[in-house]
């Protein structure tokens, strides 16, 4: 029988906040273990928690960015269980009432020939609440060990519906919540500092029904790549359970990276199990209408919805948006020079190319960060109009695009120090074109002969003659002059 996979995604992401959110107590990754807490987070006798207002309202947001209802009245729960990283034993969550509902997520999905339009598709969403991280466990050797400092961080979940029909789905959906995360400022989705977490609840069904199958729920993805590596292992784990006529378990398994394959973890708890009630410290949030629309009204524009303006407006190709739309500083970035200069296609080819290659070379060990590159947006876009005007060959402006970058100087006082000015003096430029023309007697023949493209070969000679210096328009014109001539 042929079975196809049904999946849904319950994505949890760490939020911005300068406070946790229901303590005090700062946090930032890399802070040295247990350094990080206060009475509240380690839950000690007589403390009780006080909500944070800037997560609630990032949480909002986030649900109004995905087209979510937000809850007029919304509570707190607690979710019970015994887990050493959980210092109060339950964890302060959103059960019955959360603070956005429904909602969608628009993916691109992977093909041979995306293009501007793209092959896209809105993934459903279940829900969105906000509740509070937990701490670390190490295991090493017999012994474990528990850090605290990430207890009581602000958690939002984003639970899909199941709604996902294959490992590369999965992918996109993660990759598209990551690229809104960060445009609205939110998140950083930083997956190795487990800043964003995944967990995914695969099943499969006969191809053609409508019904869901048993739900086997995988943990410990902690990398996009491994999300879908997870997946496809689960997905082909019950297709061969099921053709041996075997059944298929609820159970929550843990992926290993290491071997390629999940494993069986416990049975899966129902919600019975975390035996949820309403947390008696925490009122119930309501919200004014007006603040859900002031909230809506900071809503940046999505990378999607930038990549489709892009084309509209300036007539970007999808190799050149596709590049520089995920990045919300690059964006940016590129919208600042094309202000400065109307040659958007001249800015973005110079923006997705040589500066993405500049900025990866700066540093051994990764890229240079946009915020730290010295060349300006008014820099790139001066530099494309001195080739546009014929100040500088195109072949020059790579060099001025280098030095802008190493030492953040305009490119008129690099092309004034260096005297790199295109040479446009048409006694000069003939001279040149001659010598190539004398000297070079077989790409002659050939363009008498009708090869066309033979003049290349000519157009490169005068190059060399004038050190790279040349009006390369001019030259073309007078090669083409002097070849017609008997």
């Amino acid at each position: 029988m042929e079975y196809e996979p049904v999946i849904g995604l319950e994505v949890h992401v760490q939020l911005k906040t300068k406070s946790k959110m229901f303590a005090r107590a700062p946090y930032h990754f890399g802070a040295a273990p247990n350094t990080l807490t206060d009475p509240v987070v380690l839950a000690l006798p007589g403390t009780l928690p006080v909500m944070n207002k800037e997560a609630i309202w990032q949480t909002v947001q986030v649900g109004l960015l995905f087209g979510c209802k937000i809850a007029e009245v919304c509570k707190w729960d607690r979710k019970n269980y015994f887990y050493p990283d959980s210092p109060k034993g339950y964890q302060i969550s959103q059960f019955d009432q959360p603070l956005c509902l429904g909602g969608t997520v628009e993916i691109e999905l992977p093909g041979p020939a995306r293009n501007i339009e793209g092959v896209h598709r809105h993934v459903q969403l279940t829900r969105i609440h906000l509740e509070e991280d937990v701490g670390k466990l190490s295991h090493q050797g017999a012994d474990s060990l528990v850090d605290f400092n990430r207890a009581g961080v602000p958690l939002i979940e984003i639970v899909s519906e199941p709604d996902m029909y294959s490992s590369d789905e999965a992918f996109s959906f993660l990759t598209a919540i990551r690229m809104a995360l960060v445009y609205l400022g939110v998140a950083d989705c930083d997956m190795e500092k487990g800043q964003m977490r995944c967990d995914a609840n695969v099943s499969i069904r006969p191809k053609g029904s409508t019904g869901l199958g048993t739900k086997v729920e995988i943990k410990n993805l902690n990398t996009i790549s491994g999300v879908r590596n997870g997946i496809e292992f689960e997905i082909a784990r019950q297709v061969e359970l099921l053709n041996r006529g075997e059944t298929i378990v609820q159970e929550t398994r843990r992926w290993s990276i290491e071997d390629g394959a999940t494993f069986s973890m416990r049975s899966k708890e129902k919600a019975h199990d975390y035996r949820y009630f309403p947390d008696p410290d925490l009122m119930p949030l309501k919200f004014e209408k007006t603040e859900v629309e002031r909230l809506h009204g900071l809503l940046p524009e999505l990378p999607f919805d930038k990549q489709r303006r892009f084309y509209q407006a300036y007539d970007l190709p999808y190799t050149i948006t596709s590049v520089i739309c995920p990045d919300k500083g690059f964006s940016d970035y590129f919208e600042a020079a094309v202000k400065c200069y109307n040659n958007p296609k001249a800015i973005a080819n110079l923006i997705a190319n040589d500066l993405l290659r500049e900025l990866s070379l700066a540093v051994a060990d990764g890229a240079l960060p946009l915020e730290e590159c010295k060349i300006k947006p008014e820099h790139l876009a001066a530099l494309v109009e001195c080739i546009d005007k014929g100040s500088i060959s195109r072949q020059i402006a790579q060099d001025v695009f280098i030095q802008m970058f190493k030492t953040g100087q305009a490119p008129a006082q690099i092309i004034q120090e260096q005297g790199l000015e295109q040479n446009s003096d048409l006694g000069a430029l003939e001279a040149m074109c001659q010598q190539a023309i004398n000297e070079n007697p077989h790409p002659v023949a050939e363009y008498k002969a009708g090869k066309e493209k033979a003049i290349n070969a000519l157009k490169g000679k005068v190059m060399v003659l004038s050190q790279g210096k040349a009006n390369p328009s001019l030259v073309d014109e007078m090669l083409k002059t002097l070849l017609q001539k008997p």
